[in-house]
């Protein structure tokens, strides 16, 4: 009786333990280094990404323009709320499994080959692109206006 009275015991610290240990661990999303965010924001620019997500933005907004019948003043204000800063960090995250040497030869790959220009890394990302429809329709709804 009393071996299974340790045993209980035993178990239920080593519940409370885990428990600990898992509420403890924080919500932020992994990040690259800072000298694998300038490779990364090296390869948005030889992509033109940035252009993308705006252009993608823009194509929500118009969407709803049309569809909600929102006047010239409302388009314009959430237009002028599109921040590429504001998606950046999902961009990082989402290159954070590469190491310093595999950007550098992905950045090389864009510049130097056209042939792989016209593939797009970011736009074949199904997180990332889960992502900017989460980041456009955020931005439809208004929820950066104010940022």
């Amino acid at each position: 009786m009393k071996n299974l009275n340790q045993h209980h015991f035993l178990v239920a610290f080593l519940c409370l333990f885990i428990s600990s240990k898992s509420l403890s661990q924080s919500n932020q999303p992994l990040m690259p280094s800072q000298q694998n965010k300038i490779i990364i924001d090296k390869i948005v620019e030889a992509t033109r990404y940035k252009n993308y997500v705006i252009d993608f933005c823009l194509s929500k907004i118009n969407e709803a323009t049309a569809k909600e019948g929102w006047n010239d003043q409302k388009a314009m204000e959430i237009t002028q709320s599109i921040n590429y800063k504001n998606f950046r960090d999902a961009i990082y995250n989402s290159f954070v499994v590469f190491d310093e040497v595999e950007l550098e030869t992905l950045l090389k790959a864009y510049e130097k080959d056209p042939a792989y220009q016209t593939q797009n890394v970011m736009t074949n990302n199904k997180v990332l692109i889960n992502n900017l429809n989460i980041f456009a329709n955020d931005i439809v709804k208004g929820k950066y206006l104010f940022k």
